[in-house]
């Protein structure tokens, strides 16, 4: 599951709370200063979520050669799975002009834990038994098919992803995020396996929450030495307090190696902290 870390011709539920109760949605907000232009905000109807969808298979389809396998009936060009009729789904709009509406250049799906059960489980499921995070279920949250556009991957984006998430989270009571980091596999998986076994040594969970790839990228067979840096995405994620939960997965579709990583709100450094939820 890419996060470059997750329709049928459905809106999006509504924001809901561990009890189900409706939370009002989040108007629109101005990113950072620098980059003060963007404008983030959840879908509201089909129409935008086709947006998200349209982005991500461009991300993900052009850019990265991923095999997409989408409901029969869906317009071409669209990344979808059966998962987004169940989830929120997070905007980020370049300007526009006059009063039109910029296009969507970054994009975050994300399902709280009533749309789990309605949808039967989170797509993470697939990748890995999550057996372990059981007991965090109730107030845990799973983001996916985070991606952004190739013209505006100067961080800003990230940033206002990254702020209306937090106070998504304050806002329903939730406190837990996870996901899946990506690794390119172009190398065979060589890089993904090395910087595995570098954060194994730095990043790893505890033993309680550690989980178990259904599909194992075969570390062993791989390079585990290699000088490689973590993806911007997952770097920052780190430098949140995210720690990985386990091993890579291997999925062939989207040809990555997906490190599954946990992201508590408790475990936030106190400036990151200030900035995304004012505490």
């Amino acid at each position: 599951m890419p996060d470059t870390t997750l329709t049928p011709p459905l809106a999006a539920a509504p924001i809901e709370d561990r009890a189900g109760a409706l939370s009002p949605r989040a108007p629109l907000t101005a990113a950072p200063a620098a980059e003060a232009a963007l404008l983030v905000a959840w879908a509201r109807d089909e129409d935008e979520v086709r947006e998200a969808q349209r982005l991500r298979h461009e991300v993900f389809a052009g850019e990265m050669g991923a095999r997409l396998e989408v409901p029969a009936g869906t317009p071409p060009g669209l990344d979808v799975d059966r998962y987004d009729a169940f989830c929120e789904h997070l905007l980020v709009r370049a300007p526009g002009e006059a009063d039109e509406p910029g296009p969507v250049v970054g994009t975050y799906r994300v399902m709280t834990p009533a749309a789990a059960a309605r949808a039967g489980g989170l797509y993470s499921d697939n990748e890995f038994d999550l057996g372990p995070l059981t007991p965090l279920r109730a107030t845990m949250v799973e983001l996916g098919r985070s991606c952004v556009h190739p013209d505006w991957r100067s961080g800003g984006v990230v940033m206002a992803l990254w702020g209306a998430l937090a106070a998504f989270m304050v806002r329903n009571g939730l406190e837990t995020m996870v996901g899946c980091a990506s690794v390119g596999m172009r190398d065979g998986g060589h890089a993904a396996a090395s910087l595995w076994r570098r954060l194994e040594a730095t990043h790893l969970a505890a033993p309680e929450w550690r989980v178990t790839p259904r599909l194992a990228l075969p570390v062993d067979e791989l390079r585990q030495d290699l000088p490689v840096d973590a993806p911007p995405l997952l770097k920052g994620y780190l430098r949140c307090g995210a720690r990985v939960l386990g091993a890579p997965a291997w999925d062939p579709d989207f040809k990555t190696a997906d490190l599954p990583v946990m992201l508590r709100l408790a475990d936030l450094p106190a400036r990151y902290r200030r900035h995304f939820i004012g505490a």
